[in-house]
């Protein structure tokens, strides 16, 4: 195959993934290389959906958001193969997929995100993409005074432990709003709640599951040998409850043709989130080895991707080393914590807890480029200027 013309061609980005990663990198590079780079994005999904909400759909909440990916990729002026992955060759610089085609690329993101697995047997293990339905029956359950202890089990550090807090107070607070007992307990490997975070905001975390009445238990290696009973081996306690609710484990994807030099497979980067041994190829997101699996990383790790492909498609463009700045929210309290911290060796420094943002408009999704994108669809979509659709 002929070599493009740098000169005519614009530079080849082909983009693995269509979720927080995948659309922040296409929305930057849109942004700072222009013309000069062409944008496919390699998925097989339909749709975009903006799953942080979904904690609150088993309570009656809003229906997370759904935009079509044909939509965005349209907006983004991006080409859609609508695929799967199936590997990637570096030395030709090529993506084969699941169907046969093959994508050349000068620069690859990989932006899969990473394989969610059930970790502990006879626990119901959550799948965010169907909260609903997974939860209605515990929530009538809970509502109707036939469950009295309930646990949110956080299986081990590779997964994101935000929403089993959230989950777990939003069911205390139903309990409370129906007038019926429950104890309501989160068990997670952590030292303190949402440790990652710093000081600050775990002692913040803590008072807000104490006022609704949430235990919490630190378990490094809890177990499930039969239902309704949890075991510490440490200890050699045994909590019984009635239910028990655990979020899955997060696994690298093990990508045909990436390295996965960190454990348990998931891909090494730099700080710019070039790919550790390939040229040209980057990867951001959960698929990474950053420790915090959260949907701002993904965005600050796809800035950085996206501005050091810039420059290498011509732009004048400094890429900037990723600086792991993360903001969230903690629904379930009486209000929600907004927190921020700076992740340096896993740890949080520098954190700060607020009940009132630190913007005009809080995102669960932290992302210069994806955030205003998507407030822009919905405000099209209110005046039926651009259709977003709802399950």
């Amino acid at each position: 195959m002929q070599a493009p013309d740098r000169s005519t061609d614009p530079y080849r980005v082909v983009i693995v993934g269509a979720g927080v990663a995948g659309l922040e990198a296409a929305l930057a590079l849109r942004e700072l290389a222009g013309d000069r780079a062409s944008v496919t994005l390699l998925a097989p999904n339909d749709e975009f959906v903006y799953r942080p909400m979904s904690v609150r759909e088993p309570f009656g909440g809003a229906v997370a958001r759904r935009y079509p990916l044909d939509l965005v990729a349209r907006e983004v002026g991006a080409t859609r193969c609508v695929d799967g992955f199936k590997w990637l060759d570096p030395d030709a610089q090529v993506i084969h997929t699941d169907d046969g085609a093959e994508l050349h690329y000068d620069a690859a993101l990989v932006a899969i995100g990473a394989t969610r697995m059930a970790s502990l047997q006879h626990v119901l293990t959550l799948d965010d993409r169907k909260l609903d339905e997974q939860l209605h029956g515990l929530i009538q359950d809970v509502e109707e005074g036939f469950v009295k202890r309930v646990a949110f089990v956080v299986p081990s550090t590779h997964s994101w432990p935000l929403p089993a807090y959230e989950l777990a107070m939003m069911t205390a607070k139903r309990a409370d709003e129906m007038n019926v007992e429950l104890q309501v307990t989160v068990v997670t490997p952590e030292a303190e709640p949402l440790a990652v975070f710093g000081p600050s905001v775990s002692t913040a975390v803590a008072e807000t599951l104490a006022d609704r009445g949430v235990e919490f238990v630190t378990a490094t290696d809890c177990q499930v040998r039969e239902a309704g009973k949890l075991v510490i081996p440490h200890t050699g306690a045994v909590l019984e409850f009635d239910r028990i609710v655990a979020l899955p484990e997060l696994y690298g994807a093990h990508l045909a043709g990436v390295p996965t030099t960190a454990r348990d497979g998931f891909v090494t980067v730099d700080h710019n989130c070039r790919v550790i041994g390939l040229e040209h190829v980057f990867a951001a997101g959960d698929t990474t080895d950053f420790p915090v699996k959260l949907g701002g990383v993904a965005a600050l790790q796809a800035d950085a991707a996206a501005e050091a492909i810039a420059a290498e498609a011509g732009a004048e463009v400094d890429p900037q080393p990723i600086d792991p700045v993360i903001h969230g929210i903690l629904l379930g309290g009486r209000r929600p914590l907004y927190i921020r911290a700076r992740i340096i060796d896993g740890r949080g420094t520098g954190s700060t807890v607020s009940v009132e943002p630190d913007s005009d408009t809080p995102a669960k999704i932290d992302a210069a480029y994806l955030g205003p994108f998507l407030e822009d669809l919905d405000r099209r979509a209110g005046s039926g200027a651009a259709p977003t659709s709802a399950r």
